[in-house]
């Protein structure tokens, strides 16, 4: 008998097949394997009841400009987080020493590149599913919730943007809402003019034409970020 997971799952699959061609297509029929699909089962699953915004082996370009793959890829609203299943067993055993910093080294490239990186050992996979359900609902929680009556008025993409602020110690400008959001300078004008008509941030500087900074509004409590 197929369950709701197994159903769905094989419909997501399916979709991401659909949609890749060479090299890319023989990763995801050969990389998403046991361990990812015990991930899926055991906490995506339980934790969410559906797999959208989420991308298994997906591509990006290497630190040393080759390929790699991420086991899954969860992206919305600009927001990019990189889940990755390990096991403990001979994959590391057989690395060499270089190959192993090399590891981290692309972990920081990611995290460089604005991803958020997220890493589960398949142990915990089968014996602490509960933990990581509720580890991953508070991550998406935290960045997609909107529960807040204060910041209710506040798009996902504006409140990302509020959060960036917070953590610069300098005026927010256009470059670094093109950085966060992955989006045009228009795009960004407009998340930024938006967050200043509704009192979220202030222009800074006397620009005559156009404002291309803004600092948070202290007269707003941040205490829902």
């Amino acid at each position: 008998m197929t369950t709701g997971f197994e159903f769905k799952h094989a419909e997501w699959l399916e979709r991401h097949l659909s949609r890749r061609q060479g090299e890319a297509l023989r990763r995801l029929k050969v990389g998403h394997a046991h361990a990812e699909q015990a991930m899926l089962k055991h906490i995506w699953w339980p934790a969410f009841g559906h797999f959208r915004h989420l991308h298994p082996e997906y591509e990006v370009t290497d630190f040393l400009e080759g390929r790699r793959y991420l086991d899954f890829a969860y992206i919305r609203s600009g927001i990019r987080i990189a889940i990755e299943v390990d096991g403990y067993g001979p994959h590391y055993r057989s690395l060499s020493r270089k190959e192993f910093c090399d590891q981290w080294v692309r972990q920081m490239h990611l995290i460089n590149d604005n991803w958020i990186v997220v890493r589960i050992g398949y142990d915990d996979v089968i014996e602490r599913p509960r933990m990581w359900q509720q580890l991953l609902q508070q991550m998406i929680g935290t960045l997609f919730g909107n529960d807040d009556s204060q910041s209710s008025s506040l798009t996902v993409r504006e409140r990302e943007i509020v959060k960036l602020s917070l953590r610069m110690d300098r005026p927010i400008k256009l470059s670094d809402v093109k950085a966060l959001l992955h989006c045009q300078y228009r795009s960004a004008r407009s998340h930024l003019q938006r967050l200043q008509e509704k009192g979220w941030l202030i222009p800074v500087g006397t620009g005559k034409t156009r404002t291309h900074f803004w600092r948070p509004n202290p007269e707003r409590k941040f205490n829902w970020l």
